[in-house]
């Protein structure tokens, strides 16, 4: 138990768009934190929610795919993922067609397994990791016509390779696969 009192939550006293795009949307608030002091500037970025796969085929092996990304300017192992973008879906059919869309598995056990936030100073959404076991080659990728993605079946300490020596930087999706071997291995 902490000595200090627990933070509480800020007052937004105003908000104003300033930019709206699909993919990039930034907003001003001003708001008012517990102690009374005022920010007159606080910038908040709004995304969908996003949504990652852990997919285990049933060998035990781990679906992962490869793609370029050009913020960073590189290739890297990532999870199936994408954005909830779709109205009326929830967020495991999002994640189910996005696993099905980038590597053409399907089917399996699905479960929820972790919530994240990439940065919660800043950005208003949280992505949601699938555990999905079971997961088998069900129909042919549908890539989007911007997406250049390659499939991998990696065995489970290839995995955890892959994420120690640093070729999976994506950290929403490093989290929940240190989480799953981290449980593993207790």
């Amino acid at each position: 138990m902490s000595e200090y009192p627990e933070p509480g939550p800020w007052s937004t006293l105003s908000s104003e768009y300033l930019y709206r795009r699909p993919w990039l949307t930034m907003r001003q608030d001003k708001v008012k934190l517990p102690n009374g002091r005022i920010i007159d500037d606080y910038y908040v970025w709004e995304y969908p929610p996003w949504t990652n796969v852990l997919a285990f085929t049933g060998k035990g092996e781990v679906v992962l795919i490869r793609q370029y990304r050009h913020g960073i300017g590189t290739v890297s192992y990532e999870l199936p993922a994408g954005v909830h973008d779709k109205p009326g879906e929830s967020l495991l059919e999002a994640a189910q067609r996005e696993l099905l869309e980038e590597t053409g598995f399907g089917g399996g056990a699905w479960k929820p397994w972790m919530k994240l936030s990439a940065n919660p100073a800043l950005q208003n959404n949280f992505t949601c990791t699938f555990l999905a076991e079971g997961v088998e080659q069900t129909g042919s990728r549908l890539l989007d016509s911007t997406e250049e993605i390659s499939v991998h079946l990696v065995t489970q300490k290839e995995l955890q390779d892959i994420v120690l020596e640093g070729d999976m930087i994506q950290a929403l999706h490093a989290a929940p696969v240190l989480k799953y071997l981290m449980q593993k291995n207790l």
